[in-house]
C-alpha cells in the first residue's frame, strides 16, 4: 500500500504560463520517472503526485492542475471511478490517461467519462511532452490503438443516427463544431467567428444535443471520424 503523497514543491521556477500537471498513478517509480522527466520542461511544472483515484480528485480539486496525467489500474478507486468522479465535481483538469492498460474495451469508458487524451506508457517520452501541450491546448489525442476503438466502436453502432445529427447542424453550429475540433476554447471561436462568448456556448449547447454526444471532447472525435478536419 502506497504511503501518503504529498505535493511537489521547489525545483526551478517556472513561468506564470507554465503547464500545471498532476500525476496520478500508484507505482513510485513511473511517478518519479515522469515528475523528472517532466521537470526539466520549461514550460510544464508538476504540481502533484497521487496514488489512486481518491487522491487525484482530492488533489486536483485542491491544486486545480491543468492537466491530470491518469493512470486507469490503481488500487482502490482507479482511473475511471477518478474520472467520473472528477467530471460530478466540475473540476477543469483535462486528463490524460497514461495506461499500460491495452485492452481496447477500456479505451471508450474513459472517453465518455471525460478523458480528453489515451495513451500507452511506452509512448516516447518527447511524445508524451507533446501530448500534454496538446490537450492543454485543447486538443484531444489518442494512441492509434486506442482512437481506432473509439472510432469502431462508433462505427459497430447506428451511423444513421450521427449522419442526421450532422444534417441537422445549422452552418454555424457546423463552423463551431469544427473550431472544437481544432481545440479552440469558446473565447477563441467567438473572436474567430466575430460573435460573443454567450453566443458560442449556445451554439455548442445545440450541436452537442443534436449529436447526442456529452462533451467537447466527443464532438471533436465526431468532427474527426465524418472528415470536416482535414488535420
Amino acid at each position: 500500500m502506497s504511503g501518503p503523497v504529498t505535493d511537489t514543491g521547489g525545483g526551478a521556477a517556472r513561468t506564470s504560463a507554465a503547464i500545471r500537471v498532476l500525476i496520478a498513478d500508484d507505482h513510485p517509480v513511473v511517478r518519479q520517472g515522469l515528475r523528472t522527466y517532466l521537470g526539466i520542461q520549461d514550460d510544464i511544472e508538476v504540481v502533484g503526485e497521487a496514488a489512486d483515484g481518491v487522491e487525484a480528485v482530492s488533489m486536483a480539486e485542491r491544486l486545480e492542475p491543468d492537466i491530470v496525467l491518469m493512470d486507469l489500474k490503481m488500487p482502490g478507486a482507479g482511473g475511471l471511478a477518478a474520472l467520473t468522479e472528477l467530471r460530478a465535481r466540475g473540476v477543469a483538469a483535462r486528463v490524460l490517461v497514461l495506461t499500460s492498460v491495452t485492452e481496447r474495451g477500456h479505451v471508450l469508458p474513459a472517453v465518455q467519462a471525460g478523458a480528453a487524451g489515451y495513451l500507452y506508457k511506452d509512448v516516447d517520452p518527447r511524445a508524451l511532452v507533446q501530448a500534454i501541450r496538446a490537450v492543454h491546448d485543447g486538443h484531444v489525442l489518442f494512441a492509434p490503438d486506442a482512437a481506432e476503438a473509439v472510432l469502431g466502436a462508433d462505427a459497430a453502432g447506428d451511423g444513421r443516427h450521427d449522419d442526421r445529427g450532422l444534417a441537422a447542424l445549422t452552418d454555424r453550429e457546423r463552423e463551431v463544431l469544427v473550431q472544437i475540433a481544432r481545440g479552440r476554447s469558446n473565447r477563441e471561436i467567438a473572436r474567430a467567428l466575430v460573435v460573443s462568448e454567450k453566443t458560442v456556448k449556445t451554439h455548442v449547447s445545440n450541436l452537442l444535443m443534436k449529436l447526442g454526444v456529452q462533451d467537447r471532447t466527443q464532438a471533436a472525435l465526431h468532427a474527426v471520424r465524418h472528415g470536416l478536419v482535414a488535420d
